[in-house]
């Protein structure tokens, strides 16, 4: 597999290529593709994906970084939208697909919950047609036969539920979003989070020289270390470091000084056993927290303590900061006993979202 970004987006670039012919959209709506986006865009799909949530879950999280992470200069490479207008030049509904890794296409489907229901339909049904060309298209770009399409819902959201079963998707995961208070006398947890040791294992930050980007061997480490771990787990799919590093390094929350390796002394020496990527929730006029990204250990080094003080590293890591809670995300049948540990740790579950797949035929 290369390990080098491509020259170019892997989707469709024309939006009437990609749109389908059927069905149409009602008279005076419009269909387009935002490129960049600009202030006036991102403010109209902050609103449209709060509002979104609003309906679907019941209470709305989605803020500016949300939309940039998807919508902005950085993320052409790898990301797709199409925006649909009503006869008011309004945006009423939206479609994002990312060109994730090897046979996943992550794609996102935001329709107005106050729509009419036949105008709701017909918006639905255009972007998920769009969708499907451009998993054809990335299919293609990538030399596969089959192209997954990896779509989310909220758990109670029935319309999208019943959306996405019309269009060939099928339920196949359930995830627990779950959440835990810090405190501040928690920041005492491990005698410093940039490094500790506790039982033969030595957790510590990524190396990195003042301000200047972390050692590359060890940014590879906690590639290998992820990929292995996540090997026999739910739709696990190939990921090069270059994509992974593009990935992660575009999202808004990212920072250098949440990336954890964990190491057990081997034969040659201190060995990746386990690893942590963090990122940084940021909240207007409230504390913020930390997120846990990606939390793996290696099936050798399990039994070792190795994932239990990763996350003692980040809750204290989280208290030092003045966080107020640390979030994470796990899979609902995962056969490792995940949920088990974090409970026993102090996460609860949130809310519930699902996973929706389609394989298209490329």
């Amino acid at each position: 597999m290369t390990d080098d970004l491509p020259d170019e987006p892997r989707f469709v670039q024309d939006v009437e290529e990609a749109v389908p012919e059927t069905p149409t959209l009602p008279d005076g709506w419009t269909v387009e593709d935002p490129g960049p986006g600009s202030d006036a865009l991102t403010t109209e799909l902050v609103a449209l994906l709060r509002a979104h949530e609003e309906g679907a879950r019941g209470w709305a999280s989605a803020g500016e970084d949300d939309i940039v992470v998807r919508c902005s200069p950085a993320a052409e490479l790898t990301h797709a939208n199409l925006v649909l207008r009503d006869p008011a030049g309004v945006v009423r509904a939206w479609g994002s697909a990312q060109d994730r890794a090897v046979n996943r296409m992550i794609y996102d489907h935001v329709v107005a919950r106050d729509l009419e229901p036949a105008e709701a339909e017909a918006c639905s049904a255009v972007l998920l047609g769009w969708a499907e060309a451009q998993a054809r298209a990335l299919g293609e770009a990538r030399e596969l036969e089959v192209q997954q399409i990896d779509a989310g819902a909220f758990a109670d959201d029935e319309r999208q539920h019943r959306w996405f079963a019309g269009a060939g998707y099928t339920h196949t995961r359930t995830w627990w979003q779950m959440s835990r208070p810090v405190t501040p006398d928690e920041a005492d947890l491990v005698d410093d989070p940039a490094r500790w040791e506790a039982e033969g294992v030595v957790f510590r930050l990524v190396d990195r020289e003042g301000s200047s980007m972390p050692d590359d061997d060890d940014l590879r480490a906690v590639h290998d270390v992820l990929e292995s771990a996540f090997l026999d787990h739910f739709n696990s799919r190939e990921e090069s470091f270059a994509e992974f590093l593009h990935r992660l390094r575009e999202d808004p929350g990212h920072r250098w000084h949440h990336w954890w390796l964990a190491e057990l002394e081997g034969e040659q020496g201190w060995e990746p056993a386990g690893a942590l990527v963090g990122t940084v929730v940021e909240n207007e006029g409230a504390p913020n927290a930390s997120y846990v990204d990606y939390i793996g250990v290696l099936g050798n080094a399990r039994g070792r303590g190795v994932g239990k003080g990763l996350l003692r590293t980040v809750i204290a890591d989280a208290a030092r900061r003045g966080r107020d809670r640390v979030g994470l995300e796990v899979d609902a049948d995962s056969p490792t006993g995940a949920d088990g540990l974090y409970t026993s740790m102090g996460w609860e579950t949130k809310y519930r979202t699902q996973s929706w797949h389609r394989d298209v035929q490329v």
